[in-house]
């Protein structure tokens, strides 16, 4: 299975998650406790590079200590919780399209990454998480002599 066809499966993985959480939820109980499991989600690039993949969350709005990325089993999670602006003395909204609360994503890792040495950062509302090919997975060049 090449990298591609892994993070596509990944994608799929991740939005079955994510339906299968929120139909598990709102059959439960009301509408405030299936928003509870996740009310947005962040959108993600995911880039192949030689020796890593990145996942890129955009995550605006959103502080540091609000956001845990987790790997369990094989599977990365982003979770966190985005604040609702405070109203103040004299301000009105008029329009709110911005999505707050609790947020999540998953994704899980092809067997090529080295979970050990995973590291993210955070910079201007992106979270970026390195995910390093393990070294048997790095593209390697292999001359042949013709005899």
């Amino acid at each position: 299975m090449g990298y591609h066809d892994a993070f596509r499966e990944l994608e799929d993985m991740s939005t079955r998650l994510n339906r299968l959480l929120t139909r598990q939820s709102s059959s439960s109980g009301t509408q405030d406790e299936s928003m509870a499991v996740a009310q947005w989600a962040p959108s993600v690039d995911i880039v192949e590079m030689n020796s890593e993949f990145q996942i890129r969350a955009e995550v605006p709005g959103v502080e540091k200590q609000d956001v845990n990325v987790s790997v369990h089993d094989g599977v990365l999670l982003i979770a966190g919780h985005r604040q609702q602006g405070k109203e103040e003395q004299g301000h009105r909204y008029h329009r709110s399209e911005c999505m707050y609360g609790s947020f999540a994503r998953s994704f899980r890792l092809p067997d090529s990454i080295d979970e050990q040495k995973l590291t993210a950062e955070f910079k201007n509302g992106v979270l970026i998480i390195h995910l390093p090919k393990s070294e048997r997975a790095k593209p390697r060049s292999i001359d042949i002599k013709i005899s």
